[in-house]
């Protein structure tokens, strides 16, 4: 599947909280995660814009664990960025681990973070808040297969498609020299 996908960064929780409250945007997740990135040793995957992935999801609705193993390519990248993604879900975590280790791949990075989704019509709001030592800053994700309905939601969340950016959170990271 494509998506469409931007970022705000350096959000004000509350005040995105309480906009997506006025826009009637239901409230579908509220999870910590646990984002294992795995590639190959000479960083082939990272180095064409893509990446692998197990997450390991806690899921404070309901308090149940889940597990998710993906693979994400990066196909344009302007005012959005649009990926193509791959994900399942698998039963146990260290079954992903052992097939990517399998065909070659290694654990490059932990990432964890707290993330609460919206779904406001076909799109996804996720305010993503990262464990300070790899992210200090909040900001939120949405993503869509609608480009029109993605900068309706930017305009509904009082921000202009010029506020958004289609840099990975790496990018923006190695821009800011954390």
């Amino acid at each position: 599947m494509n998506e469409f996908e931007t970022r705000i960064i350096d959000i004000d929780v509350e005040n995105i909280r309480e906009k997506l409250q006025n826009m009637n945007a239901v409230k579908v997740k509220e999870e910590n995660q646990i984002n294992n990135i795995y590639d190959f040793h000479d960083k082939i995957l990272i180095n064409n814009k893509g990446y692998a992935r197990i997450r390991i999801v806690h899921n404070l609705l309901d308090n149940s664990n889940h597990y998710y193993m993906t693979t994400k390519k990066l196909l344009s990248q302007g005012t959005y960025k649009i990926m193509e993604e791959n994900e399942t879900e698998i039963l146990y975590a260290d079954s992903g681990e052992k097939i990517f280790k399998s065909l070659g791949l290694e654990l490059i990075q932990s990432i964890k973070k707290y993330r609460e989704s919206y779904k406001y019509k076909n799109t996804l709001v996720e305010i993503d808040i990262n464990d300070k030592s790899f992210c200090p800053f909040p900001y939120i994700e949405i993503e869509t297969s609608d480009d029109k309905e993605l900068e309706e939601v930017v305009i509904l969340l009082g921000y202009t498609m010029k506020d958004t950016t289609s840099k990975t959170i790496f990018k923006i990271l190695e821009e800011r020299g954390l």
